[in-house]
């Protein structure tokens, strides 16, 4: 739902604010000093190449949340908002169990054995996860693991039940073993692939992701690095014998910043370029793109959030620099398989108070900031980067605005999903934005946003649009005036232009300040939970309006607030 505010509204708004007015004003009531604008210069006609969908990308912990009440309306949702097909990973797909959901948990029951030891394969819970998915136009990512119970070297515990508080540790259980009989295992991947052909066809399977687990340089994998090359090897040889043209790929390593994984991947990358195949004896192994993780550090300082962007950046930097290494395998595909301001989705709020930037603006300013920053990153490595999981999605029955790292609650949308939202109505091709403002990608990358804000822009356009998405982002969730920032637009049409000005803050598409203004209610009621919904969908700033072009030119100004994030949408005929 788009909601633009009355014309009086915007006369008033323009008058309080006529000493920083040019050409065209789109400005909220709060106030900024006008005499230093930032002043942003955009070139519609320097272009940078495409603007890859690379935040068309999600991921979860628990799968079976996908078929679920929440889970299937905020997927329509997330569907809804992109012109491209969305890619979607989940964990545990191939874990033993009932399918009974839970937080960092989830089950199939795809693999069991009869008591002679002969495998029984159930896809039912499987094919109603990637069902769901393909109803709705997406790609699975289809994760491939972990180990089911009847095939785990430690099987017992198997199943656990962690809750937001406990040892992060008592997750790791037998899923989290190399299996018994790798021959079965293969066995088990061949047969899933040829199923996915049968059920849903040789050109929808050939456009999946397969890859193998999960950061298994870290306490999910449970065995040595030469293990889980060798199941690479076993699964990358059933993937290909099931569909010749399947894409696979890996090792899904998480922090590359750290020694111990930069160790794992290259040992893997290694294998890859010059090892011998545990299965084949060859040398080598087949990859189609490759994939690692990279997170932030929030913490609590004097009271307030703090994030570090910086840390997150750097992980992004050292895998991309670590797949440059490799001449033979750098201009494969780079998914950033998990991708976020910390480690922990399913960790609340309510006991990790760094967590406290998930349900307002924090976390849709840093998304917005951080996304443009990884754009530069793959372009200063010279690596292709295809996408960057948002490992976030919604925990089903769960308090109201708990502070998971979710992008719903209870069916509302949080401010986060309403960036995906801007980046879903950016055309066409990546235009340049004039560098020498406060930050740049190597700025944040060295030093995260410690100093001044991070006021800046991300644009593109096509034959007949442009967009701007502006952010004013700070590591400190500490309030802090507006910002006055004047977009200063080259290379538009010499015709009347549409302006559509989107905006994320504490007054437009929150429906987190909503809900607090209600009183926070535990159980709010049908008419709140409406408000609520309506609150929580992207919203226009002003009413549309038109604009004059001269000589190609034209100047936008309007005051940001702190962690507030425009789209400066523009259309002509």
């Amino acid at each position: 739902m788009i909601q633009g505010k009355s014309r009086l509204w915007l006369t008033l708004a323009v008058i309080s604010f006529n000493t920083f007015s040019t050409c065209v004003s789109t400005k909220s009531l709060a106030q900024a000093d006008p005499a230093k604008p930032v002043k942003i210069e955009v070139d519609l006609n320097s272009e940078k190449g495409p603007l890859k969908p690379i935040w068309a990308w999600f991921g979860y912990d628990e799968p079976n949340y996908t078929y679920m009440k929440d889970g299937r309306k905020l997927l329509t949702e997330i569907a809804q908002l992109s012109k491209v097909p969305v890619n979607v990973r989940a964990h545990s797909l191939l874990v033993t169990g009932d399918g009974t959901a839970a937080l960092k948990w989830g089950s199939t029951n795809a693999y069991t054995e009869d008591k002679k030891g002969n495998p029984i394969y159930d896809w039912t819970i499987v094919d109603k996860i990637f069902d769901t998915y393909i109803q709705r136009g997406m790609k699975p990512i289809a994760q491939i693991g972990f180990m089911p119970e009847a095939l785990s070297t430690k099987p017992q515990p198997y199943r656990h039940y962690w809750k937001p508080g406990d040892n992060y540790n008592d997750i790791y259980t037998g899923w989290a073993y190399p299996p018994t009989d790798y021959k079965k295992w293969s066995e088990l991947v061949f047969q899933w692939v040829k199923h996915s052909v049968t059920r849903y066809g040789l050109k929808e399977v050939e456009s999946w992701y397969w890859e193998l687990w999960n950061e298994p340089n870290i306490s999910y994998w449970k065995g040595t690095v030469d293990e889980y090359i060798k199941l690479y090897d076993y699964t990358a040889d059933a993937v290909k014998r099931a569909l010749p043209t399947a894409k696979i790929g890996g090792p899904e390593v998480t922090g590359p910043g750290s020694e111990g994984s930069q160790k794992f991947f290259k040992a893997f990358m290694d294998h890859v370029v010059k090892g011998t195949n545990y299965v084949t004896g060859n040398v080598g192994t087949p990859i189609d793109f490759i994939t690692f993780h990279a997170k932030g550090a929030p913490k609590v300082v004097n009271g307030a959030v703090q994030m570090n962007m910086g840390t997150q950046l750097r992980d992004i930097d050292k895998g991309f620099e670590i797949v440059a290494s490799y001449p033979s395998l750098k201009n494969l595909p780079i998914i950033i398989g998990e991708s976020d301001p910390e480690g922990c989705a399913a960790c609340s709020e309510d006991l990790h108070p760094q967590n406290a930037y998930r349900n307002g603006t924090m976390y849709s300013s840093y998304t917005a900031a951080s996304f443009a920053r990884k754009y530069d990153l793959a372009e200063s490595r010279g690596v292709n980067l295809a996408g960057a999981v948002t490992w976030a999605f919604e925990f089903e029955d769960q308090a109201w605005f708990r502070g998971f790292r979710d992008l719903a609650t209870n069916g509302v949308d949080k401010p986060v999903l309403n960036v995906f939202r801007m980046f879903g109505m950016m055309p066409g091709n990546r235009v340049a934005v004039k560098s020498g403002l406060a930050y740049d990608y190597a700025r944040i990358r060295n030093e995260s946003v410690r100093a001044e804000a991070d006021i800046n822009a991300l644009a593109s356009k096509d034959a007949k649009s442009a967009a701007v998405m502006v952010w004013h982002y700070h590591d400190d969730n500490l309030p802090a005036p507006d910002a006055p920032v004047s977009i200063q637009l080259r290379g538009l049409p010499n015709q009347n232009v549409l302006l559509q000005h989107y905006r994320i803050d504490k007054q437009f598409s929150n429906s987190y300040e909503a809900w607090k203004k209600m009183g926070s209610p535990k159980t709010p009621t049908a008419e709140q939970i409406v408000e609520l919904e309506k609150a929580g969908q992207l919203q226009l700033l002003t009413s549309p309006e038109w604009i004059s072009v001269k000589n190609g030119e034209a100047t936008l100004n309007f005051p940001l607030p702190r962690q507030g994030v425009s789209l400066l949408r523009l259309t002509w005929e």
